[in-house]
């Protein structure tokens, strides 16, 4: 897979951080994607919490060898504060989930978000296109890709449905920027607005949707053609993809997400590999043990 006349990376550092973080998929998948590439690149997993993310930084500016970091949570609202750049969609989310290590001694860091490309990317592989009624539960930095994602695909309004409605005033002012009317729900009425969306992204911890998908089972006239895509992989299918699913609703596991937005950081993080984009979700997608889409 590395491109003819391609000179592959070598003895270069990449990583995931966040704490808890030993439970991360992502070096199986960006260690299956070097592999495949031929590029030498140790990638390992570094909990790093939020007390120590500005100090861990500032190691990595005064470091050698590193390419780039995946960043999950609770870390993705403080490294767009402190990266020295961002890039759309991030600068427009404040939100980073993706840091690239420039060259020279002392290396500029981007931050980027390919959440949202994640989202969007795993809904049309699912068969989503311009969606109408869109809604996300949650109001956090992953809500916030979604809603980004939703836009990407034609979306003009999503409606998010959070247990603390100031928790996503920020959504509303990244809507406005997207072109995307974001209309605040209270979470007493998740029932009743979950089951006639034509897309819900769910971006709740695990367990936390567990109380919504009892209460959907509960009336046995729930029934819908809608697709669910739930962040959470794990466990999998979560209570909540079972109950969509057993309604006649498509479900998309939260790991394709985790898979195409790894496809989009092994391209930042190695663009001169010239990486096909295909051959590398292929590879991902085998070492987790996902369906190919």
């Amino acid at each position: 897979m590395v491109p003819e006349g391609t000179t592959a990376a070598r003895g270069v550092r990449a990583a995931v951080i966040g704490s808890p973080i030993a439970h991360s998929k992502s070096p199986l998948l960006h260690g299956a994607a070097y592999r495949a590439l031929g590029i030498d690149c140790s990638y390992s997993a570094i909990d790093v919490d939020a007390a120590h993310i500005g100090a861990f930084l500032d190691d990595l500016r005064a470091g050698t060898a590193w390419r780039g970091l995946s960043v999950t949570m609770p870390l993705k609202g403080a490294v767009a504060r402190l990266v020295d750049t961002t890039t759309a969609p991030a600068a427009v989310l404040g939100v980073v989930n993706t840091v690239v290590v420039g060259d020279g001694p002392h290396p500029m860091l981007t931050g980027h978000n390919t959440d949202v490309a994640g989202v969007a990317h795993a809904l049309a592989a699912a068969g989503v296109g311009a969606p109408q009624r869109c809604v996300v539960l949650g109001g956090g930095g992953t809500a916030a890709a979604a809603v980004a994602g939703l836009a990407q695909l034609g979306a003009g309004a999503v409606s998010v449905i959070v247990r603390r409605p100031a928790a996503s005033e920020d959504l509303q002012r990244i809507g406005a920027a997207l072109g995307v009317e974001v209309a605040v729900v209270p979470w007493s009425r998740a029932a009743e607005v979950v089951p006639a969306s034509d897309v819900v992204v769910s971006t709740l911890p695990p367990r936390a949707a567990d109380p919504l998908a009892r209460e959907l089972t509960a009336h046995t006239g729930f029934r819908t053609d809608g697709t669910l895509l739930d962040v959470a992989y794990d466990p999998w299918p979560s209570r909540l993809a079972a109950a969509w699913q057993q309604a006649g609703g498509r479900i998309v596991p939260g790991l394709d997400m985790l898979i195409h937005q790894a496809v989009e950081q092994v391209a930042l993080f190695f663009p001169e590999a010239g990486a096909d984009r295909a051959a590398v979700l292929r590879v991902m997608c085998d070492a987790v043990g996902a369906v190919r889409r």
